[in-house]
């Protein structure tokens, strides 16, 4: 059984401190981050104000960080065909960007399908393969992610389902500690999973406040909250996960800090929980 798992800054923990890209990065290598996960529209704003791709590489390069991910919003899941068609084309832009900056995967949440119930688990098992045949032809693997809240892919079964029933060799999840509680998916679940299967996993905590109506501004620090975290690490590390544990947090309390003060108390944090449940 691992005792580790290298630990990315999803940078949605720091937002509210409102930092460039480039600050970003360096405050995820000060922090101690192996790896950081961005979001898009950081990325593009870097772009749009005269940075370049090149320059964010470098400067991940020279701290020795890796790009764990990144946090992208594009209609994939959605029964309207113009609306799909534009969130592929959205989703190739994404992967080309993560592509260039030395990422391997891309969040596929689902997005548009939110408040949409009844949606169709086989087309959107369709949806999501074709969704990875174009990260094969950009070299970035969408990852499904499970969102507590959507009217679709709540709970771990249907994200499995579509995983499973798409048929794609290179289908894989992205996975959360309060998206599972907000769905109503008990942690033991995870055992039902080989490591290979998950691309990436958040890791955060949450207060004892009702799934029906917590939020992810709710979210705490790992081990700051009453989520089975020590379970969850457990499980992954017996189920052979290999991949990067990112902190995501949405908390309006943390975004008036410090942000690097934030992103090694949630490392800190996090490898408290790792040392307690893995030894």
């Amino acid at each position: 059984m691992s005792t580790h798992f290298h630990c990315a800054l999803n940078t949605s923990t720091i937002r509210g401190q409102k930092l460039t890209l480039l600050q970003q990065i360096d405050v995820a290598a000060a922090a101690g981050y192996d790896g950081i996960e961005p979001w898009i529209a950081d990325i593009d704003r870097h772009v749009a104000e005269g940075g370049s791709l090149a320059e964010v590489r470098r400067r991940l390069d020279g701290h020795g960080l890796r790009l764990a991910g990144a946090i992208g919003f594009f209609e994939w899941i959605v029964d309207d065909q113009t609306a799909r068609e534009a969130g592929f084309a959205e989703a190739e832009r994404n992967m080309e960007l993560v592509h260039q900056l030395g990422g391997t995967c891309l969040a596929a949440p689902p997005f548009g399908a939110v408040k949409t119930s009844g949606l169709c688990l086989d087309r959107a098992a369709e949806r999501y393969a074709a969704l990875c045949a174009l990260g094969e032809r950009t070299g970035v693997a969408p990852l499904l992610e499970l969102w507590g809240m959507s009217q679709t892919l709540s709970r771990l079964e249907e994200a499995t389902y579509v995983a499973l029933a798409g048929g794609h060799p290179k289908a894989a999840m992205l996975l959360d500690v309060y998206h599972l509680y907000k769905g109503g998916t008990p942690a033991h679940c995870l055992r039902l999973l080989s490591g290979d299967a998950i691309g990436l996993f958040h890791v955060n905590d949450y207060p004892k406040i009702a799934r029906e109506t917590i939020t992810d501004a709710d979210r705490v620090y790992p081990g700051d909250g009453i989520a089975p975290l020590d379970e969850i690490l457990r499980i992954l590390a017996a189920n052979g996960y290999v991949g990067m544990l990112s902190v995501e947090l949405f908390n309006a309390e943390y975004w008036q800090q410090d942000a690097t003060l934030v992103a090694r108390t949630g490392l800190e944090k996090i490898k408290a929980a790792m040392a307690r449940a893995l030894g």
